[in-house]
């Protein structure tokens, strides 16, 4: 198979599986007790955890970790003191709309912050945002279905200027391009494991130190009182050296796949009808949706599956709906392209070699051979 769908997930790399197979077998220890079999796994976490904030230049303090993205998006939107204001993005993963739209639906304020043709917001967004300053903004860093990458640092300071708490989803972003939370100056930023060749089912949310985060599972008072639950030493430990492997090898990573992009994009310009959405914007180095004139997303997402390529329509976290994708009604494009829409996101092990069959393949079950 060629796997063209890392957005999705990524396969776990075989130096990330080899650290955390000790923890699945001979250190199963409860990392909150006394004895010497606990304190092992209390130190593997710890050393994940100094890892995890390297790569995105954070405190260890600072990291809190979770079951993955969903769960840091909704810890995040947990913490509106009742009845407070909320603005999110229209291009936001369904972990932060849903919880946003119930949350209104409890009598929250929710604005949708608007975005251009190439999903970028835009100063008179954020202009008209403050015109009634909200207490929680959440900005996704970079897009999962267009990798559009957000200029936050043009806009984070009016916001936390006006004393609005800012948070960002930068599970996308996260070892494709440089993510500096000290830089970046937000409040909360959402990770996850299993984007970087680490493990499902784990992942954290960086909390500035004084960011009065209140806690949605309770219990033990595991992650500094942040989130109880016994934590997940193995996802934990892989976590952490998947987050090590990405920050060493960043630019050599970033490099290859721009370039796999590159050739890619050149290739699908010569196929008739192919429109690639967001060419214009800043994006992230292995992501492309493409929309195909007169044809059905899903069908050739199903067609292309039975001959041996893996893509996606858009989120993989949203699939199974004929709806189109609510990123690209965003960026106001039709419905009936929108529809047609399909998504290639490259990994570090794919080769040009994958992208030429992806493009054999395409042109085949578009008859354009």
């Amino acid at each position: 198979m060629v796997y063209l769908d890392h957005n999705a997930t990524t396969p776990i790399d075989e130096r990330v599986l080899a650290v955390m197979l000790p923890f699945l077998e001979g250190y199963y220890g409860n990392p909150s007790g006394l004895y010497r079999l606990a304190r092992l796994a209390r130190t593997a976490i710890d050393n994940a955890r100094e890892q995890v904030a390297a790569l995105v230049d954070a405190s260890a303090s600072e990291i809190v970790f979770t079951s993955g993205g969903t769960e840091a998006n909704n810890m995040v939107l947990a913490s509106l003191t009742p009845k407070a204001a909320l603005a999110i993005s229209a291009v936001e993963h369904p972990s932060i709309t849903e919880p946003a739209l119930r949350l209104q639906s409890q009598g929250h304020q929710l604005s949708v912050i608007d975005v251009d043709s190439n999903g970028l917001i835009t100063p008179a967004a954020i202009d008209r945002l403050l015109e009634n300053p909200p207490e929680l903004v959440s900005i996704m860093l970079a897009n999962n279905e267009t990798g559009v990458i957000q200029q936050l640092e043009d806009y984070i300071e009016p916001l936390i200027s006006r004393g609005i708490q800012v948070h960002t989803d930068a599970v996308q972003a996260l070892a494709k391009i440089p993510v500096s939370f000290k830089n970046l100056k937000v409040h909360m930023m959402s990770l996850s494991s299993h984007k970087i060749y680490g493990p499902k089912g784990c992942g954290a949310l960086v909390v500035s130190k004084d960011y009065p985060l209140k806690p949605i599972l309770l219990g033990g008072g595991q992650e500094q009182n942040r989130r109880s639950g016994t934590e997940n030493v193995a996802a934990i430990v892989g976590f952490g050296k998947a987050a090590e492997l990405a920050k060493a090898e960043l630019n050599e990573r970033s490099a290859y796949l721009l370039s796999l992009r590159k050739r890619l994009e050149t290739e699908l310009k010569t196929i008739k009808g192919i429109e690639i959405f967001a060419e214009q914007a800043n994006r992230l180095p292995n992501t492309l949706q493409i929309g195909i004139n007169g044809v059905d997303g899903e069908m050739l997402l199903m067609q292309l599956d039975q001959k041996g390529i893996a893509v996606s329509s858009g989120s993989a976290c949203a699939s199974g709906g004929k709806q189109p994708s609510p990123v690209l009604l965003a960026m106001a494009v039709d419905k009936i392209k929108a529809n047609s829409a399909i998504r290639i996101s490259l990994g570090k092990n794919n080769t040009e070699a994958d992208s030429l069959q992806f493009i054999k393949v395409l042109k085949n079950l578009l008859h354009q051979e």
